[in-house]
């Protein structure tokens, strides 16, 4: 394990080049890593740890649309594709990916197959943390872990197949084996992470549920609206305010960022730029810096959990869920995006 220091900070770290495949391949050569739910997460990493050698077997609903999905994606019916309960029954590792809300549902059906000396594994701090809104106790004599990548399921599928990663926490609830530790980052490297970070399950969803409704999705969106709409209201066409608002950020300047940091970005940009970013970054930091305040109290006391299980365990959440999600699709600020995406050169069709 590797200690990387930011800024005074010391945190520890696992590298692929410490942790290499072959050593994971070893440490997980006598068990079978079920993978429960085919979703978000499932679909990315049974795929990656299927083709990094791991014994991986999938648990679904026979005759479900992601039954069909695991099928189409080479596990095969009886061999690696299983009923949920016979995929528990199988498994010495469960990888715990459904839902939140779907995890509460089947909690008594998976501890009844937490045999002593299995590993519950989850890619989120949810069901343990919020223990006493979600009911979610694992037996004593299991290990329990998290590998959480820091990205979408098709993201950490992407990345795996361009010969990347994508990088992850790992925490340690529960060592009832004493193998915990390798237990858990064999599955990290196996699922295709770049490096591991640690944590514990507290702040992974914390962090995690934070960066969610803010900076990743919730703040991002709520910003290019703002803008987008401010440009619309002075007499800007819809091509214009969407491609300053988020087609030259996605496309030109993140890539920048991830490439060498903010700073490097701004160095490349122009002068006039440099100088209104510099002069206004601090009025949104202090704008924004409250709302941020408050969410993450939301979090911390467990509003935002308890809504969660609470709208999304509804029977008719899915049609609810796709009405807000239609608002966002045929806002003008999306549908010029849909247009302007079009005219990407990757998406043109030239004809000979």
């Amino acid at each position: 394990m590797a200690k990387l220091n930011f800024g005074g900070t010391e945190e520890n770290v696992v590298t692929r080049e410490e942790f290499p495949l072959a050593k994971a391949q070893e440490v997980l050569k006598n068990e079978t890593v079920a993978v429960i739910g085919y979703g978000v997460q499932g679909p990315g990493q049974a795929l990656n740890q299927k083709d990094n050698g791991i014994n991986v077997i999938v648990g679904q609903r026979k005759g479900t649309k992601t039954w069909d999905k695991a099928v189409n994606d080479g596990f095969v019916p009886g061999e690696t594709l299983f009923e949920i309960e016979e995929a528990l029954e199988k498994g010495t590792i469960i990888c715990y990916l459904l839902s939140d809300a779907a995890q509460i549902e089947l909690w008594p059906t998976v501890k009844k197959h937490l045999t002593k000396g299995k590993a519950l594994y989850f890619s989120h701090g949810f069901g343990i943390t919020f223990k006493e809104q979600t009911g979610i106790v694992p037996p004593a004599d299991v290990d329990v872990f998290l590998v959480a990548p820091k990205g979408s399921g098709t993201s950490l599928r992407r990345m795996f197949l361009q010969g990347r990663g994508l990088n992850s926490s790992y925490a340690i609830f529960q060592d009832a084996t004493g193998k915990a530790k390798e237990r858990v980052i064999s599955l990290g490297i196996a699922v295709g992470s770049g490096y591991l970070f640690e944590t514990d399950f507290r702040k992974e969803v914390f962090s995690d549920l934070t960066g969610e409704r803010g900076t990743l999705m919730g703040c991002i969106q709520g910003v290019f609206a703002a803008q987008y709409d401010v440009l619309r209201a002075n007499g800007h066409s819809p091509s214009e305010a969407f491609n300053e608002t988020v087609e030259e950020l996605t496309q030109s300047l993140m890539p920048l960022v991830a490439e060498n940091g903010m700073d490097w970005m701004y160095a490349n940009c122009s002068t006039t730029a440099q100088r209104g970013a510099l002069d206004w970054w601090k009025r949104f930091r202090d704008a924004t810096k409250p709302v941020f305040e408050e969410l993450y109290n939301s979090v911390a006391t467990g509003k935002e959990s308890q809504r969660s299980i609470d709208l999304n365990s509804q029977p008719d959440y899915r049609e609810k869920l796709n009405v807000e999600l239609k608002e966002l699709r045929d806002s003008e600020m999306w549908q010029a995006g849909k247009t302007v995406r079009s005219l990407r050169p990757e998406n043109q069709v030239v004809e000979a």
